[in-house]
């Protein structure tokens, strides 16, 4: 009798032992997991973060450098454009400094030096002189050259042409001024008085103008400097 109750009583506790494993298995494993899982997966969200907020940073990093050197770049283009300018606006600086120093000397048809000259002769001794073109040697062929422009668009260095009637071009001169209110003051060699600055308002000049061209442009002139 005392062994049956002994072998019922460890039956109980071999039986209530395992059930605590058991329980104690199903409950607490699950439990570690999610733990770590949930901490991985926090930990991987603050590694995506960082590494979004690294490209964001870099790509920031490379639109501000592109800005600064697209910046650069428009300044230096900027600034050729007004070196470019400059040395075009010097050049026909100096060609009217030459052409003035023609000033007072006297007309002489067919002449190409300083103690007589005509029209033509003048405008191709300029430039030759300052700019190294060689020009027409007369006016009418001078006329061929260069690109047209109007009369309200006219800038010093241009030339002038003119007729003394319906015929052919007669007379040749060089823009030397335009003025704040449009007058237009050419330098030429007059059979009257030699070389002189007129205006196209002048009662003489203005009905006798034909048209105007461009011989040097800015874009030439530059080119031209390039090349050589």
């Amino acid at each position: 009798m005392k062994k049956r109750v002994l072998f019922y009583c460890a039956a109980v506790f071999t039986t209530l032992s395992m059930q605590s494993c058991v329980t104690n298995y199903v409950v607490s494993t699950p439990t570690t997991y999610a733990n770590e899982y949930k901490s991985n997966a926090k930990l991987a969200a603050i590694d995506n973060k960082k590494l979004a907020l690294a490209k964001e940073q870099l790509l920031s990093s490379f639109k501000d450098e592109q800005l600064v050197a697209s910046k650069n770049l428009e300044a230096i283009v900027k600034n050729e454009e007004i070196a470019k300018a400059v040395r075009f606006s010097q050049k026909i600086d100096d060609i009217l400094t030459e052409a003035e120093t023609y000033l007072g000397t006297p007309y002489r048809y067919g002449g190409m030096t300083r103690k007589g000259i005509d029209c033509s002769a003048f405008v191709l001794s300029v430039f030759g002189a300052t700019a190294g073109m060689s020009l027409p040697r007369v006016a009418a062929s001078q006329a061929q050259e260069g690109e047209k422009v109007e009369k309200s668009n006219l800038q010093k260095g241009d030339l002038v042409f003119f007729s003394h009637g319906r015929g052919r071009i007669s007379h040749v001169g060089i823009v030397e001024n335009v003025t704040e209110n449009g007058t237009v003051k050419f330098i030429h060699a007059a059979t009257s008085k030699g070389v002189m600055i007129s205006s196209l308002d002048d009662s003489y000049w203005g009905p006798k103008f034909r048209f105007a061209k461009r011989i040097l442009s800015q874009d030439d002139f530059n080119s031209n400097i390039a090349n050589n």
